[in-house]
C-alpha cells in the first residue's frame, strides 16, 4: 500500500469526522475527491475550502449515496475510499427502514460497487460501537473484540434502528469485499467527541453539550466510551496505509474498557488522553457560544 500520495476519495466530506479526515489527507500530501449532497452550500462546506492545500488538492463532488452514478464519478481514478457518510437520524422518523436502514446498506454498496468498478486498493468503510454492542447473548463480562456483533433480531425487536442499519450495511460491506476481491477494512468508533471544523452540530457533540449545559433534568449513570475524532482521522489513514490491517476494527480510547481496540493498537494506533479531548472540545464550545 503507497503511503502518503495519490487520489482518495471521502465521502460526506462536510461532516463532523470526514471533515477531519479530509484535512489529515491533505496534509499527509493526498489528492481528494470529497462528496457532498450540495457542494454550493457554502453555510455547510465553506471550512473544508479553508483547509490547508485544499486549493491545490480538494476537489468537491455533488453525490447522493443512493445515487449510483454520482458516486462513481467521484471514486473513478481513485486508489482508496473513505467511506463516512451514513444517515443519522436526529429523531423518530415515519418509516425507519426505509429512511434510516435502507440508505446505510444500500448506500454502502452503492460505494463498494463504485470503488470495484474503479478498482481502488482499499475501501475504508466506518461503521460503529452500535455494530458490536447491543447484544445480550454475549457473554457478561467478557470484553467486546471484533468477534461480537450486535444482534440484528434484537435491534429491529427494540426499534434501535441506527444500530440495526449499522451492523447491516458493515457486514454487507465485509461480505460484497470477500466476494467481489475488494479489500475492505470497516472500523467501529464509540462516541466521537472534539473540536469541531464545520459550522453545523453534529449528533456525538449534541451528547457531550447537553451533558455540560445540565440540559436534562436527570441523566442516566452510565459509562461513555469515548474517542476523540482527531484520532478517529488517524486511525482510519492507518487502516488505510498498512498493508496488514486486518478486516475489523473497533475503536475506543480506553484499555480498562469492555470493548477492546487491541487490534488497532498493535498496528502502532495511539490516543490522546481524554482529558485533553474534554478540554479542547469545551474550549471549542466556549469559543463557538455552544455553552450559553
Amino acid at each position: 500500500m503507497a503511503a502518503a500520495s495519490g487520489v482518495v476519495c471521502v465521502t460526506g466530506a462536510g461532516g463532523f469526522m470526514a471533515s477531519w479526515v479530509v484535512k489529515l489527507l491533505l496534509n499527509n500530501g493526498y489528492s481528494v475527491h470529497g462528496t457532498l449532497r450540495d457542494p454550493s452550500d457554502e453555510s455547510k462546506n465553506a471550512h473544508l475550502k479553508k483547509l490547508e492545500n485544499a486549493s491545490q488538492n480538494l476537489q468537491l463532488f455533488k453525490a447522493d449515496l443512493l445515487d449510483y452514478s454520482s458516486l462513481a464519478s467521484a471514486i473513478a481514478g481513485c486508489q482508496g475510499v473513505f467511506h463516512v457518510a451514513s444517515p443519522v437520524p436526529a429523531s423518530k422518523v415515519p418509516n425507519p427502514e426505509e429512511e434510516v436502514v435502507k440508505p446505510a446498506v444500500d448506500g454502502t454498496l452503492n460505494v463498494l460497487k463504485a470503488c470495484a468498478e474503479a478498482k481502488v486498493r482499499r475501501a475504508v468503510v466506518v461503521s460503529s460501537r452500535a455494530a458490536v454492542r447491543v447484544n445480550p447473548s454475549w457473554p457478561k463480562g467478557r470484553v467486546m473484540d471484533e468477534n461480537c456483533w450486535s444482534d440484528k433480531e434484537y435491534c429491529r425487536n427494540i426499534e434501535y434502528w441506527y444500530a440495526l442499519s449499522k451492523t447491516l450495511a458493515e457486514s454487507e460491506a465485509l461480505d460484497f469485499g470477500e466476494k467481489n476481491g475488494l479489500d475492505v477494512v470497516t472500523v467501529c468508533p464509540c462516541l466521537v467527541i472534539g473540536p469541531m471544523l464545520q459550522s453545523t452540530v453534529n449528533a456525538s457533540s449534541v451528547t457531550l453539550i447537553n451533558l455540560l449545559k445540565g440540559a436534562r433534568e436527570t441523566t442516566e449513570n452510565k459509562t461513555h466510551h469515548i474517542v476523540d475524532v482527531r484520532d478517529v482521522a488517524s486511525a482510519l489513514l492507518l487502516l488505510y496505509e498498512k498493508p496488514e490491517a486486518p478486516g475489523r476494527i473497533v475503536e475506543v480510547d480506553d484499555d480498562e474498557a469492555p470493548l477492546s481496540s487491541e487490534k488497532l493498537q498493535k498496528l502502532g494506533w495511539r490516543f490522546r488522553p481524554l482529558e485533553e479531548s474534554l478540554r479542547d472540545s469545551v474550549e471549542y464550545y466556549e469559543a463557538a457560544g455552544l455553552l450559553e
